[in-house]
Protein backbone atom coordinates (compact mmCIF):
# COMPACT_ATOMS: atom_id res chain seq x y z
CA UNK A 1 0.00 0.00 0.00
CA UNK A 2 1.45 3.35 -1.11
CA UNK A 3 0.80 6.07 1.48
CA UNK A 4 0.23 9.49 -0.11
CA UNK A 5 0.03 13.04 1.25
CA UNK A 6 -1.72 15.59 -1.00
CA UNK A 7 -0.33 19.15 -0.77
CA UNK A 8 -2.20 21.93 -2.58
CA UNK A 9 -3.61 25.26 -1.39
CA UNK A 10 -6.84 24.77 -3.38
CA UNK A 11 -9.40 22.41 -1.86
CA UNK A 12 -11.05 21.53 -5.23
CA UNK A 13 -7.66 20.42 -6.57
CA UNK A 14 -7.05 18.26 -3.49
CA UNK A 15 -10.53 16.74 -3.79
CA UNK A 16 -10.00 15.93 -7.47
CA UNK A 17 -6.70 14.19 -6.78
CA UNK A 18 -8.27 12.24 -3.95
CA UNK A 19 -11.08 11.02 -6.26
CA UNK A 20 -8.59 10.00 -8.94
CA UNK A 21 -6.38 8.18 -6.44
CA UNK A 22 -9.40 6.21 -5.25
CA UNK A 23 -9.42 4.52 -8.68
CA UNK A 24 -5.80 3.36 -8.38
CA UNK A 25 -5.26 0.06 -6.53
CA UNK A 26 -3.12 -0.16 -3.38
CA UNK A 27 -3.08 3.58 -2.69
CA UNK A 28 -4.01 5.20 0.63
CA UNK A 29 -4.31 8.97 1.12
CA UNK A 30 -2.99 9.59 4.63
CA UNK A 31 -3.74 13.32 4.72
CA UNK A 32 -3.86 16.72 3.06
CA UNK A 33 -2.02 20.02 3.52
CA UNK A 34 -2.59 23.50 2.09
CA UNK A 35 0.98 24.80 2.45
CA UNK A 36 4.51 23.46 2.51
CA UNK A 37 4.87 24.43 6.15
CA UNK A 38 1.74 22.50 7.08
CA UNK A 39 3.05 19.50 5.15
CA UNK A 40 6.34 19.59 7.07
CA UNK A 41 4.41 19.27 10.31
CA UNK A 42 2.40 16.33 8.97
CA UNK A 43 5.33 14.32 7.59
CA UNK A 44 6.52 12.77 10.88
CA UNK A 45 2.92 12.05 11.90
CA UNK A 46 1.59 10.62 8.63
CA UNK A 47 4.85 9.13 7.30
CA UNK A 48 3.78 9.17 3.63
CA UNK A 49 5.64 7.21 0.97
CA UNK A 50 4.91 9.87 -1.66
CA UNK A 51 3.78 13.49 -1.96
CA UNK A 52 1.47 14.94 -4.61
CA UNK A 53 2.87 18.45 -4.44
CA UNK A 54 1.69 21.75 -5.91
CA UNK A 55 4.30 24.43 -6.62
CA UNK A 56 2.45 27.75 -6.19
CA UNK A 57 1.26 27.99 -2.58
CA UNK A 58 1.33 30.77 0.04
CA UNK A 59 4.28 30.79 2.42
CA UNK A 60 6.53 27.81 1.75
CA UNK A 61 5.88 26.80 -1.84
CA UNK A 62 6.25 23.32 -3.27
CA UNK A 63 9.71 23.82 -4.73
CA UNK A 64 11.04 25.08 -1.40
CA UNK A 65 9.54 22.08 0.37
CA UNK A 66 11.11 19.71 -2.15
CA UNK A 67 14.52 21.36 -1.69
CA UNK A 68 14.11 21.04 2.09
CA UNK A 69 13.40 17.32 1.82
CA UNK A 70 16.02 16.58 -0.86
CA UNK A 71 18.88 15.69 1.47
CA UNK A 72 16.84 13.91 4.13
CA UNK A 73 17.25 10.18 4.55
CA UNK A 74 14.19 8.17 3.52
CA UNK A 75 12.45 11.25 2.11
CA UNK A 76 9.14 10.51 0.37
CA UNK A 77 8.90 10.31 -3.40
CA UNK A 78 7.77 13.64 -4.85
CA UNK A 79 5.27 14.01 -7.69
CA UNK A 80 4.69 17.63 -8.65
CA UNK A 81 1.11 18.47 -9.69
CA UNK A 82 1.11 22.05 -10.92
CA UNK A 83 -0.28 24.54 -13.40
CA UNK A 84 3.27 25.68 -14.21
CA UNK A 85 4.60 24.18 -17.43
CA UNK A 86 8.13 25.59 -17.31
CA UNK A 87 9.59 24.33 -14.04
CA UNK A 88 10.12 20.65 -14.85
CA UNK A 89 13.92 20.95 -14.98
CA UNK A 90 14.05 22.58 -11.54
CA UNK A 91 11.60 19.97 -10.26
CA UNK A 92 13.81 17.09 -11.38
CA UNK A 93 16.83 18.80 -9.84
CA UNK A 94 14.87 18.40 -6.58
CA UNK A 95 14.82 14.66 -7.40
CA UNK A 96 11.11 14.49 -8.16
CA UNK A 97 9.96 11.21 -9.67
CA UNK A 98 7.45 12.90 -11.99
CA UNK A 99 5.99 16.26 -13.02
CA UNK A 100 2.28 16.49 -13.84
CA UNK A 101 0.66 19.56 -15.38
CA UNK A 102 -2.89 20.46 -14.33
CA UNK A 103 -5.48 19.41 -15.21
CA UNK A 104 -3.93 16.07 -14.30
CA UNK A 105 -5.10 13.18 -16.45
CA UNK A 106 -5.95 9.86 -14.80
CA UNK A 107 -3.52 7.82 -16.93
CA UNK A 108 -0.63 10.21 -16.21
CA UNK A 109 -1.37 10.09 -12.50
CA UNK A 110 -1.37 6.28 -12.59
CA UNK A 111 2.00 6.29 -14.37
CA UNK A 112 3.44 8.68 -11.79
CA UNK A 113 2.18 6.49 -8.96
CA UNK A 114 3.94 3.50 -10.55
CA UNK A 115 7.18 5.52 -10.64
CA UNK A 116 6.73 6.40 -6.98
CA UNK A 117 6.24 2.73 -6.13
CA UNK A 118 9.50 1.82 -7.89
CA UNK A 119 11.30 4.65 -6.13
CA UNK A 120 10.05 3.54 -2.72
CA UNK A 121 10.75 -0.14 -3.42
CA UNK A 122 14.30 0.55 -4.57
CA UNK A 123 15.12 2.76 -1.61
CA UNK A 124 13.45 0.33 0.74
CA UNK A 125 15.69 -2.45 -0.52
CA UNK A 126 18.67 -0.32 0.49
CA UNK A 127 20.05 -0.11 -3.03
CA UNK A 128 21.12 3.06 -4.84
CA UNK A 129 18.77 4.40 -7.50
CA UNK A 130 20.01 5.93 -10.76
CA UNK A 131 17.94 8.74 -12.22
CA UNK A 132 17.68 10.12 -15.75
CA UNK A 133 16.04 13.50 -16.36
CA UNK A 134 16.93 13.96 -20.02
CA UNK A 135 14.30 15.57 -22.19
CA UNK A 136 12.25 16.64 -19.18
CA UNK A 137 11.31 13.02 -18.51
CA UNK A 138 12.37 11.17 -15.39
CA UNK A 139 13.39 7.50 -15.41
CA UNK A 140 14.50 5.50 -12.38
CA UNK A 141 16.78 2.46 -12.38
CA UNK A 142 18.06 0.47 -9.39
CA UNK A 143 21.83 0.12 -9.45
CA UNK A 144 21.23 -3.56 -8.69
CA UNK A 145 19.95 -3.96 -12.29
CA UNK A 146 22.97 -2.29 -13.91
CA UNK A 147 25.64 -4.29 -15.76
CA UNK A 148 28.01 -1.65 -17.13
CA UNK A 149 28.22 2.02 -18.10
CA UNK A 150 29.88 3.58 -21.14
CA UNK A 151 30.70 7.20 -21.93
CA UNK A 152 29.15 8.88 -24.96
CA UNK A 153 30.09 12.55 -25.32
CA UNK A 154 28.83 14.32 -22.19
CA UNK A 155 26.28 11.62 -21.37
CA UNK A 156 26.55 8.09 -20.02
CA UNK A 157 24.76 5.01 -21.36
CA UNK A 158 23.76 2.56 -18.64
CA UNK A 159 23.35 -1.02 -19.86
CA UNK A 160 21.05 -3.00 -17.59
CA UNK A 161 19.20 -6.31 -17.54
CA UNK A 162 16.27 -5.00 -19.57
CA UNK A 163 17.96 -2.66 -22.01
CA UNK A 164 19.76 0.66 -21.70
CA UNK A 165 19.23 4.12 -20.24
CA UNK A 166 21.01 7.41 -20.94
CA UNK A 167 21.78 9.51 -17.88
CA UNK A 168 23.21 13.02 -17.61
CA UNK A 169 26.04 12.10 -15.24
CA UNK A 170 29.62 11.58 -16.31
CA UNK A 171 31.55 8.36 -15.74
CA UNK A 172 33.78 10.18 -13.27
CA UNK A 173 30.77 11.34 -11.24
CA UNK A 174 29.38 7.81 -11.21
CA UNK A 175 32.76 6.33 -10.31
CA UNK A 176 33.16 8.71 -7.36
CA UNK A 177 29.60 8.28 -6.12
CA UNK A 178 29.43 4.49 -6.39
CA UNK A 179 33.05 3.47 -5.78
CA UNK A 180 31.96 0.43 -3.77
CA UNK A 181 29.87 -0.91 -6.67
CA UNK A 182 31.73 0.09 -9.83
CA UNK A 183 35.20 -0.51 -11.25
CA UNK A 184 36.81 1.18 -14.25
CA UNK A 185 37.99 -1.22 -16.95
CA UNK A 186 38.66 1.34 -19.67
CA UNK A 187 38.78 5.11 -20.08
CA UNK A 188 35.19 5.01 -21.30
CA UNK A 189 33.73 2.07 -19.35
CA UNK A 190 32.69 1.24 -15.79
CA UNK A 191 31.43 -2.20 -14.76
CA UNK A 192 29.42 -3.34 -11.76
CA UNK A 193 31.89 -5.47 -9.80
CA UNK A 194 29.58 -8.34 -8.95
CA UNK A 195 28.60 -8.74 -12.63
CA UNK A 196 32.13 -9.81 -13.60
CA UNK A 197 32.38 -13.50 -14.49
CA UNK A 198 35.76 -13.75 -16.19
CA UNK A 199 38.31 -12.44 -18.65
CA UNK A 200 39.22 -13.70 -22.09
CA UNK A 201 41.69 -12.74 -24.79
CA UNK A 202 40.24 -12.08 -28.22
CA UNK A 203 41.83 -13.13 -31.53
CA UNK A 204 43.12 -9.59 -31.98
CA UNK A 205 44.91 -9.70 -28.63
CA UNK A 206 42.47 -7.48 -26.77
CA UNK A 207 41.32 -8.51 -23.30
CA UNK A 208 37.55 -8.73 -22.98
CA UNK A 209 35.46 -8.93 -19.83
CA UNK A 210 32.76 -11.59 -19.45
CA UNK A 211 29.67 -10.26 -17.70
CA UNK A 212 26.60 -11.80 -16.10
CA UNK A 213 23.29 -11.28 -17.96
CA UNK A 214 25.06 -9.60 -20.88
CA UNK A 215 26.16 -10.75 -24.34
CA UNK A 216 28.53 -7.81 -24.77
CA UNK A 217 32.16 -8.19 -23.70
CA UNK A 218 33.64 -4.72 -23.10
CA UNK A 219 37.36 -4.24 -23.57
CA UNK A 220 39.75 -3.97 -20.64
CA UNK A 221 42.58 -1.51 -21.24
CA UNK A 222 46.21 -2.44 -20.59
CA UNK A 223 46.34 0.16 -17.85
CA UNK A 224 43.40 -1.36 -15.98
CA UNK A 225 44.20 -5.02 -16.70
CA UNK A 226 46.28 -5.77 -13.54
CA UNK A 227 43.58 -4.35 -11.25
CA UNK A 228 40.85 -6.31 -13.04
CA UNK A 229 42.82 -9.55 -12.83
CA UNK A 230 43.27 -9.00 -9.10
CA UNK A 231 39.58 -8.22 -8.67
CA UNK A 232 38.56 -11.41 -10.51
CA UNK A 233 40.92 -13.41 -8.29
CA UNK A 234 39.39 -11.83 -5.18
CA UNK A 235 35.87 -12.52 -6.42
CA UNK A 236 36.50 -16.21 -7.08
Amino acid sequence: MLRILIIDDEAPARNRLRRMLAEIPAVHVVGEAATGQEALGLLPLKQPDALLLDISMPGMDGMTLAQTLKDQQQAPAIIFCTAWTDQAVEAFECEAVDYLVKPVRAERLATAIDKARRFVASDGAGGPLLRSTLGGKVSLLPLADVIYLSAEDKYTTVVHKNGSLVINQTLLEMENEYANYLVRIHRGTLVVKNRIRGLEKGPDGRHLLLLEDCDASPQVSRRNLPAIRKLIKDLT
